[in-house]
């Protein structure tokens, strides 16, 4: 169950210890929404000590104290790992008179306690992260239902900003993550408000636009400044043009790089037409290198050209599918996240070769580094671009799956990919077959109820960019795929 209660109490404790460490709280610094709230029930109660405590493996933290100075004490002598292991609220009227406290060292001496209520800190899950207390010096009758249940409101309030904070900080982590995933890649992101005319950077434009982007190209004006001056008419009525349809902008030009001297650079971009069709939202990469090679490697620069405009293309497709898919932030970050990677477990095989072709033993080291348990077999083949870049994510979306719903669940699982084409002296069509085989997973293996954006991006990569066929059965020991195309590619 979601609340952990079907769990042994040892699962059970360590479930709820991983949902606290979530929340990333324990041992920061004191917050005044916090405070603010120990002091009202303080008040509202007439107790001179109220306390937000946080139970830990050994011990028990405060991340707010009313009336009380210590930060943390023992968990061996806490009241409040009562209402923790318990799972429901404790009111102790008199702990001298309760065979329970009597002897505890926090009643016997300093803080003195003799009378006591805290009501559970539940998290999003179900699991108790502590309490909520309230503590007098002397003893006082049992509290009412109404009185009860305000302090359980008392202790909603605590966990709604509890949870706030822990989705800004996952968020902001989330955004990080991306962030330096998009400076490592050498593409800076942009963001055009046409109302206002102000631009907003990320990722890697001081290495694209020089390091003072921050202060001299906050709107398009400035940013024109720093286009080369043969281009700007070009680009300007790009942009109008754009601006005019709602159509992607996408162009190709020099700027006066204030470090680096003149640079050319690919800019793509779109219009955000279901939140704010005002805001232009899209990429640009330096292409300095390929527009300077020399005559001899003209061809070779072509297709590298071609290779990076199929990559933008793919790149903006993908982050516009996923926009509608994907449930939130966190959910858009992280299928974001996979996809760009498997782009990028493509490009490298292409890179370590020869821009065009790259080998199938290469995508599957490169894929087998991300998702450790799965093994392949089959001959070495040389893919061109679209078909590498076309079976990457092709696979990309297969092992996601299984670490989601499929074999790699459970550490036991595991997928098997085997692969051959027909002998060259076999009657034609000649036939490439896949099969991809997972098993040992410790969920029952069911067929989706719907059609999901990763299922229609296989079936894209399959059947309109291979020109294969695709067959998803759900066997009781895993998931079965078999794929289908033409033998078109060379043996390595």
């Amino acid at each position: 169950m979601a609340d952990g209660t079907d769990q042994d109490p040892a699962e059970r404790e360590r479930w709820r210890l991983d949902t606290l460490r979530e929340y990333r709280i324990m041992d920061t610094d004191r917050e005044p929404e916090f405070d603010r709230v120990t002091k009202l029930v303080a008040d509202l109660f007439e107790v001179p000590i109220t306390l937000v405590s946080l139970v830990g493996d050994c011990r028990q933290w405060f991340k707010s104290a009313h009336g009380l100075d210590v930060p943390e004490t023992s968990r061996e002598v806490s009241f409040c790992d009562h209402v923790v292991r318990r799972g429901e609220p404790i009111v102790v009227p008199d702990a001298r008179a309760d065979p329970r406290f009597a002897s505890n060292p926090l009643v016997t001496g300093d803080p003195f306690i003799r009378f006591y209520a805290g009501v559970p800190l539940r998290a999003y899950n179900g699991a108790i992260l502590g309490t909520l207390c309230i503590i007098d010096r002397k003893a006082r009758p049992t509290l009412s239902f109404r009185e009860m249940e305000r302090l359980g409101d008392f202790a909603a309030i605590i966990m709604a900003e509890a949870d706030l904070r822990r989705t800004i900080v996952e968020r902001d982590e989330a955004r990080r993550a991306l962030e330096r995933a998009i400076d490592y890649s050498g593409i800076a992101t942009w963001q055009l408000d046409t109302r206002s005319d102000l631009l907003q950077w990320r990722g890697a434009a001081a290495e694209l636009w020089g390091a003072d982007y921050s202060t001299a190209l906050r709107t398009s004006e400035e940013a024109f400044e720093r286009i080369h001056p043969d281009d700007r008419a070009t680009v300007r009525a790009m942009l109008d043009e754009s601006m005019a349809s709602g159509a992607p902008y996408a162009i190709e030009h020099r700027v006066l790089h204030p470090e680096r001297g003149v640079r050319w650079i690919a800019v793509r971009g779109d219009w955000d037409v279901r939140d704010n069709d005002a805001l232009l939202t899209g990429v640009c990469i330096d292409i300095t290198e390929q527009k300077s090679r020399q005559e001899n490697a003209n061809l070779l620069m072509r297709e590298l050209h071609h290779r990076m405009r199929n990559l933008f293309a793919t790149v903006g497709a993908i982050i516009s599918l996923t926009r509608h898919a994907a449930t939130d932030i966190d959910d858009y970050v992280e299928r974001i996240s996979s996809r760009l990677d498997a782009l990028n477990r493509a490009q490298n095989v292409l890179l370590s070769a020869n821009f065009m072709t790259g080998s199938m033993h290469a995508l599957m080291r490169e894929l087998e580094a991300s998702f450790p348990r799965i093994r392949w077999s089959g001959p070495d083949l040389l893919l061109p671009e679209n078909a590498l870049v076309a079976m990457a994510l092709l696979f990309n979306e297969l092992a996601t799956n299984a670490m989601k719903h499929g074999a790699l669940t459970g550490a036991d699982g595991s997928v098997e990919i085997a692969w051959a084409q027909d002998p060259d002296d076999a009657p034609d069509p000649r036939m490439f077959r896949l099969v991809w085989t997972e098993s040992g997973g410790d969920r029952p293996v069911v067929a989706p109820d719907r059609t999901s954006f990763g299922t229609l991006l296989m079936e894209r990569s399959v059947k309109n960019n291979l020109g294969g066929t695709i067959e998803r059965r759900w066997e009781p020991d895993g998931l079965i795929v078999e794929i289908v195309l033409p033998a078109r590619w060379r043996y390595a």
